[in-house]
C-alpha cells in the first residue's frame, strides 16, 4: 500500500496542486534519491577535511540549522499571511517562509545563513515585510502565519541589518527601516519606559533585565542600518538608545541587575 500526502497552507487544492507538481508518480525510490541528491547539494555547501566522527558530528549539526524556517507558499504562489487572509505572491520565483524563531536563531543560524544561503535569506527578509505589512510588526516568533509573541527582544531586526551590511539587499530597504524603527517603538512589553527611562524597571514588566539588554541590542542593528542608509538623526537616535544597557550595570557586584525605580532590586544572589 503506497501512501502520498500533499500540505498546504491555504486550501485542499492548493493541497492537490503541491502534490501533483511535486510528487506525480508513486515511486518511493524517486523521492528519497531526489530528497537525497536535494541535501547533498545544502550539505556540499561547506567543506570539511576531518576524520569520519567528526564529519559526521559536523555534518549533522549543519543538517539541524536547516530543518527550519519552512517553506509556506502554495507552489502557485498562494499563501496565508499574518492577518489569516490567503495572498497572492507577485513574483512566482519568491517564496514565503514560516517558522522563525528568532529569539533561538538570530546569534548564529542567520548569520550562517547570510554565508552560505544568501538567496534564501532575502526571502526570509521579504516574508518578515510582508509579515509587517499584514500584522502590523516584524516577527518575533512566527509560526504558521500566527505571532505567538514567546520570547522577548524583536530581533527580526538583528537578521535584517546583518545581511543588509553584509550586502545582501535584494528587499526594499526603506520599508525594512520603517517596520524595525515600528516594532521598537510599538506600546508593548515595556518598550515605552524603556525609552522614556533608559530601561525597564522591574515594576514595568517581567524578566525587565533581559528585556532591557535585548532591545539595547536590537537598537544598535537599527542604528548600524540607518548609518549604512545616510539615515543619520535616526542613526543618532537609536545609538544613544542603545546604551541603555548600561543603566542596569551594577559596579559593586559587576552584573546586570533587576532594578525598582532608583534603587536595585534585592536581595541579589548572582
Amino acid at each position: 500500500l503506497l501512501i502520498k500526502v500533499g500540505m498546504s497552507h491555504v486550501d485542499e487544492a492548493g493541497a492537490k496542486t503541491n502534490l501533483d507538481a511535486e510528487i506525480p508518480h508513486f515511486s518511493l525510490n524517486q523521492v528519497y534519491t531526489e530528497n537525497t541528491r536535494k541535501w547533498a547539494q545544502e550539505l556540499d555547501k561547506v567543506n570539511i577535511q576531518a576524520d569520519p566522527q567528526t564529519r559526521s558530528i559536523f555534518y549533522s549539526a549543519l543538517y539541524h540549522s536547516m530543518i527550519a524556517p519552512n517553506l509556506m507558499s502554495d507552489i502557485d504562489g498562494r499563501y496565508r499571511g499574518r492577518d489569516q487572509k490567503i495572498h497572492q505572491l507577485k513574483d512566482l520565483q519568491d517564496q514565503q517562509y514560516t517558522v522563525f524563531s528568532l529569539w533561538d536563531t538570530y546569534r548564529a543560524n542567520h548569520p550562517l545563513f547570510t554565508l552560505i544561503d544568501q538567496k534564501r535569506t532575502g526571502a526570509y527578509i521579504r516574508t518578515f515585510l510582508r509579515q509587517y505589512e499584514q500584522g502590523g510588526d516584524l516577527p518575533v516568533w512566527e509560526l504558521a502565519g500566527c505571532e505567538t509573541e514567546c520570547m522577548i527582544g524583536y530581533h527580526s531586526v538583528s537578521v535584517i541589518s546583518d545581511a543588509y551590511l553584509k550586502g545582501i539587499r535584494d528587499f526594499d530597504a526603506k520599508l525594512a527601516l520603517k517596520a524595525m524603527v515600528s516594532t521598537a517603538k510599538a506600546d508593548e512589553f515595556g518598550k515605552i519606559a524603556y525609552a522614556k527611562n533608559g530601561l525597564i524597571s522591574s515594576a514595568d514588566e517581567p524578566e525587565s533585565v533581559s528585556r532591557t539588554l535585548e532591545y539595547a541590542y536590537d537598537d544598535f542593528c537599527i542604528s548600524e542600518m540607518a548609518k549604512a542608509m545616510g539615515v543619520k538623526e535616526l542613526a543618532a537616535e537609536f545609538e544613544k538608545r542603545s546604551y541603555h544597557f548600561i543603566n542596569l550595570y551594577d559596579p559593586n557586584s559587576k552584573f546586570m541587575r533587576a532594578r525598582r525605580g532608583a534603587q536595585w532590586y534585592g536581595p541579589f544572589d548572582p
